[in-house]
């Protein structure tokens, strides 16, 4: 399916043969806002029309424009993987929206980023033979670090 954006808002692109017309609809939103046209230039006119009217008709009313899509949704998926995705949120320190977040962008943009961020207990000391003043710090991750020895964690 095409789709158009304007102001943020993203309208579908659809043919009627039948009635030899465009249309479409404003996408995501929970009010029906339809429009028309006799080509697809006319449509993206009739689109941008429509997004400009809902936003107008809304301010009329005295309701809140919806903006579409809010960021969160509910999915569905077997116990298992769920198990599976909760378990690499805790083996990489992430939270388990961050393993989906990334998992939708490897789906959508083929990309796949993978980070590590295993703790690991390190102990460095700094200093020489001949220099008395030994530091050591305590870190499960080099970020936290502070050469003072203190250690920083983050919360």
């Amino acid at each position: 399916m095409d789709y158009m954006t304007y102001k943020g808002y993203h309208g579908s692109c659809d043919t009627d043969m039948a009635q030899e017309v465009c249309r479409g609809k404003i996408l995501f939103i929970d009010d029906l806002v339809t429009y028309k046209a006799d080509s697809a230039k006319e449509l993206r006119t009739a689109f941008h029309e429509a997004v400009d009217d809902y936003i107008e008709t809304c301010k009329l009313v005295g309701k809140e424009p919806q903006k579409p899509l809010k960021g969160q949704f509910n999915v569905r998926i077997p116990k298992e993987l769920h198990r599976e995705a909760y378990l690499r949120s805790i083996q990489d320190d992430v939270s388990l929206n961050e393993v989906v977040a990334r998992s939708m962008r490897a789906y959508l943009h083929g990309n796949l980023e993978v980070v590590h961020n295993h703790k690991h207990n390190v102990s460095v000391t700094m200093g020489s033979r001949e220099d008395s003043q030994w530091q050591t710090g305590q870190t499960t991750t080099a970020k936290d670090l502070d050469w003072t020895g203190e250690h920083h964690a983050k919360h």
